[in-house]
């Protein structure tokens, strides 16, 4: 898999939103293995030890720190830099935020995505540009059910619901101004990534689950959950993140068949529920103890989701590489050798990207 996609991805302009983000600076790092030219267009990252100066971000890519919002800015950035591919990963992609910042979220999601569309539209040679939203666009009935991209959109928090809403934007400009039956005029293959829970070193979110473990596991504290019934499809953050990089390398070759829609996940064995992963976490750290805190007052976050990924399967080829056990242990080891010696951690993600490309 490294030698075929750094055989498209070398020497190649790509432009990715959110490249300071959690999942972005994994996206960031994997292109300059395969020797991409890279634009970053993204906030300053948003907390401490992120990856992406852990990983030199600055060093790989040029690097514009904007706002999605500003659709000038964002515009101009594209255009300078005529990209062969876009990934569009910059959001606000917290549940428990958006309740505190709902219209923002919204902005942010579905606004910023039609001001990087508006960009594409103006951009005059042929792009391949996989826009990345998540699982929970689908109107979520919390049924053992696993949903496919044609399922009914919908959305309980403002998060889930900015995402549906980013969803009907890009299918409305895929519609409107980049309808497959002109490929010909406009020359834009417009593809859509959805994963589900993504799991890895270097994210440290407030109220995700791996980074609230390992923030107590390094400073021996106890574990506080929320939710140890809730079942999620857990993926390590490589499975996503090459899944992206696999669909843009099919968009590029056929953009008509390929602009779609497509789930990413892990298989159905691996949806786990969040005290299975702990149980998972613990071990791999080898201690750990932890306690669920009950409240009554908590935001409603969903108590069940899972993706059918067998669209991606059968069109792209694609299917995840590590079960739930591997993806915990993978992020987990990035978290005590980071613990360990923070200043080769850098060179610890490459190894983690390569070894994940060989498996």
């Amino acid at each position: 898999m490294l030698q075929n996609l750094q055989e498209i991805y070398e020497g190649k302009k790509v432009f990715v939103t959110g490249h300071t983000g959690f999942k972005g600076a994994w996206l960031l790092k994997t292109l300059s293995i395969f020797g991409a030219e890279i634009r970053g267009y993204a906030l300053a990252p948003q907390t401490p030890n992120d990856l992406y100066h852990l990983i030199d971000g600055d060093q790989l890519c040029d690097s514009i720190i904007s706002d999605l919002r500003d659709r000038d800015a964002l515009k101009k950035a594209v255009l300078d830099f005529q990209p062969d591919f876009i990934f569009h990963l910059a959001a606000q992609p917290l549940v428990r935020l958006s309740y505190e910042i709902p219209s923002e979220t919204f902005e942010v999601n579905a606004i910023g995505t039609a001001n990087l569309l508006d960009a594409v539209r103006t951009l005059a040679k042929p792009c391949a540009v996989i826009l990345i939203t998540t699982d929970k666009v689908y109107h979520n009935n919390e049924w053992d059910y696993p949903y496919r991209e044609n399922d009914k959109l919908g959305g309980y928090d403002p998060y889930s619901a900015s995402k549906a809403c980013t969803e009907l934007v890009i299918d409305s400009y895929r519609n409107s101004f980049f309808n497959t039956n002109n490929y010909d005029q406009h020359k834009k293959g417009i593809a859509v990534g959805r994963a589900g829970n993504v799991i890895g070193g270097g994210d440290w979110s407030k109220d995700r689950l791996i980074p609230d473990i390992a923030k107590a596991l390094s400073i021996n504290k106890e574990i506080i959950i929320r939710n140890p019934n809730s079942v999620r499809p857990w993926q390590h953050v490589l499975e996503p993140v090459v899944a992206y990089l696999l669909l843009g390398t099919c968009l590029k070759a056929q953009p008509v068949q390929f602009s779609q829609p497509y789930n990413f996940g892990p298989h159905a064995a691996d949806a786990l529920s969040v005290a299975k992963m702990l149980d998972l976490a613990i071990g791999c750290w080898g201690k750990g103890t932890y306690r669920v805190e009950q409240s009554t007052s908590q935001p409603h976050e969903a108590g069940l989701l899972k993706l059918d990924i067998s669209k991606a399967i059968k069109e792209l080829k694609w299917h995840p590489k590590y079960d739930a056990k591997q993806a915990v242990t993978m992020s987990i080891d990035w978290y005590k050798a980071f613990n360990d010696e923070e200043s080769n951690i850098s060179s610890f993600t490459a190894q983690q990207i390569l070894s994940y490309l060989d498996a």
